[in-house]
């Protein structure tokens, strides 16, 4: 919403043709001496016709929309009874039709997720709206009465004509605490850039302020009379019509793969009860505390999935690295993500044109090691079920955990600091820097006991919200559309409906969601308590003993303003790193080349 040159139009959709190959389209309009611009980037998943391509027009309203509606069929067939004919056979139909009915009460109709702008025509207002969990990305500038949004930054610079300047307050706060603590504020890598909130809906209009509100808040309702049978029963039927909905595509999908229950249990869904043809991609490593082929050469004797192995190389990290950077325009999260890319590019050289992640499922089933921590607290009033709970930890998965803050769940449980693990050393790693700079630890408090509310703020506010930008990111640097089928409503809210008893068992976590998917996924894969996921050490990529790669981590930059060069060099110079300082050696190498593709 502001006055756009045609050069500066076209430089940004050239700057997002990744998200949209297929085809693109613009719509202007002015109300009142207010003027409005649309533009869209198709990649076309449902309906490849061009009659589905956008911005698109409806009843005197436009829509530029950017997501996936899963349910369409369901929300079309009742929007026909309702009188609505179609034109096309697309979920972007469906959304201005529902919006067109019900307004912004089309919402708590939809499961999906989303990124879009609705214009109406006769009162030339603007509903900008993000869906519940913040799957797609929606970034706002606003300056001297003008209003950009988009679904990348390097769209908004592109539309602004301006570079943005770094938020170093931010940089630093990923690289000393780490990604869990970038969406516990609502600044970006960039000043004066926002992401609109998950689950919210922004209103601009000539007459009146802009108006910003949460259109869902999720309903937290413990059934503590549910049993462990029943919860299982429900968490399997809400997981298998998630997947079945998500499944749904005029063009090849592909499922990442990992040796865990979250890929496996949807790969098994899709495969065996819904006998769909399955394709995956697995990341090979060669460090055996990653190393999970013997769980996916289990699922392919199991299921007849086509199962594609991509390695991992040290060639050429830093090159790639550096341009997933400029890509993302900001940090990668973790090393997790850069191996996360490698399969993005092995399913896009192949042709598919979505990919199936397990994406929540952790923060929804006890997936991490410190939940058994949290639950212990929870039932340590128990004397019963906290000893049985203690000997099964000890037993299982002691010698397992490599975080040592949690080695030893009644030493952490009696440390008031228990949960400094969840950030980096980030005492020692500010220490480090030329500035003054430091952050401690925060969380949201839910009402809940700890455990849940643990799983709330990863959810909302720490694990997941970035995990899902870089899921976004990956898959649409590579023209692909990532889905999700754990961050799915249904789902949470059964999820969070399970008494906390039943989450964790016999030192097991993922209890209700193992015996879900019993019959349906391998009992090896399903009994099977490691955790591993798409993960790599820093070793696996980055070759500190090539005097190259050292030069170029050294080389002057504006990131030795911030950070001491001395420690990094130190650091480099480490045989093997401890976990913590592998994460922060990560975070500074994206630091470093962010600020210098930043100044460019």
């Amino acid at each position: 919403m502001g006055n756009i040159e045609e050069s500066r139009l076209d430089r940004a959709l050239n700057s997002m043709s990744h998200r949209g190959p297929d085809g693109s389209g613009v719509f202007t309009a002015t109300y009142n001496d207010h003027r409005v611009v649309l533009f869209h980037r198709r990649l076309a998943i449902l309906d490849l016709d061009k009659r589905s391509s956008q911005p698109f027009k409806l009843g005197g309203h436009v829509l530029s929309y950017n997501g996936e509606i899963y349910n369409y069929i369901e929300i079309r067939k009742e929007l026909e009874s309702l009188g609505h004919s179609f034109l096309t056979t697309s979920d972007t139909e469906v959304l201005a039709a529902a919006l067109f009915q019900w307004g912004e009460g089309a919402l708590d109709r939809l499961e999906g997720m989303w990124a879009f702008a609705w214009y109406d025509k006769s009162t030339g207002r603007l509903l900008l709206s993000r869906d519940r969990f913040g799957e797609k990305p929606l970034y706002l500038f606003e300056h001297r009465g003008e209003v950009y949004f988009a679904s990348e930054i390097k769209g908004l610079e592109a539309l602004t004509g301006d570079r943005f300047q770094v938020n170093q307050n931010q940089l630093l706060r990923y690289m000393v605490n780490g990604y869990k603590s970038l969406n516990k504020t609502a600044e970006t890598f960039y000043l004066g850039v926002r992401e609109l909130p998950s689950g919210t809906n922004l209103w601009f209009s000539p007459s009146e302020p802009k108006q910003e509100k949460r259109y869902w808040r999720y309903r937290l309702a413990v059934d503590e009379r549910l049993s462990f049978q029943d919860a299982v029963e429900a968490v399997r039927e809400a997981l298998i019509r998630a997947v079945t909905i998500r499944l749904r595509s005029d063009v090849s999908l592909a499922f990442c793969q990992s040796g865990g229950i979250d890929s496996n249990s949807l790969i098994s869904i899709a495969a065996k009860q819904l006998n769909q043809d399955v394709r995956s991609y697995t990341i090979v490593n060669t460090d055996e505390r990653y190393e999970e082929s013997e769980m996916v050469e289990a699922m392919k004797k199991h299921l007849p999935i086509r199962n594609t192995s991509v390695h991992l190389s040290k060639n050429n990290f830093l090159e790639n690295l550096k341009a997933m950077v400029k890509q993302h325009d900001s940090p990668v999260c973790t090393v997790s993500y850069y191996v996360h890319m490698q399969l993005m590019r092995a399913m896009s050289d192949d042709g598919c044109k979505v990919t199936i992640s397990g994406t929540g499922a952790d923060e929804l089933f006890t997936g991490y090691y410190d939940h058994h921590n949290f639950y212990l607290y929870d039932v340590s009033s128990n004397d019963k079920l906290f000893n049985k709970s203690i000997g099964a930890w000890r037993q299982h998965l002691s010698s397992i955990v490599r975080n040592p803050f949690l080695k030893d769940p009644e030493l952490y449980l009696k440390n008031p600091d228990f949960r400094k693990h969840l950030y980096l050393n980030n005492e020692i790693y500010s220490s480090w820097l030329k500035v003054n700079w430091t952050e401690e630890f925060t969380e949201l408090n839910y009402g809940v006991p700890m455990l849940r509310n643990r799983m709330l703020n990863e959810l909302f506010e720490e694990t997941v919200p970035p995990i899902l930008l870089e899921d976004d990111m990956n898959a649409m640097s590579t023209s692909m559309e990532n889905r999700s089928p754990f961050l799915d409503r249904n789902l949470f809210e059964t999820a969070f409906s399970i008494p906390s008893r039943h989450l964790i068992q016999d030192g097991k976590s993922k209890a209700v969601l193992r015996e879900a998917m019993r019959g349906i996924v391998p009992d090896v894969v399903l009994d099977n308590r490691r955790k591993v996921g798409f993960n790599a050490p820093m070793n696996d990529v980055l070759d500190t003993s090539q005097d190259r790669v050292v030069g170029e981590l050294l080389s002057d930059s504006p990131i030795y303003d911030l950070v001491n060069r001395e420690k990094i060099e130190e650091l480099l110079k480490k045989e093997r790193l401890e976990n913590s300082e592998s994460k922060f050696l990560f975070n500074f190498v994206n630091s470093k080349f962010f600020m210098e593709s930043a100044n460019e």
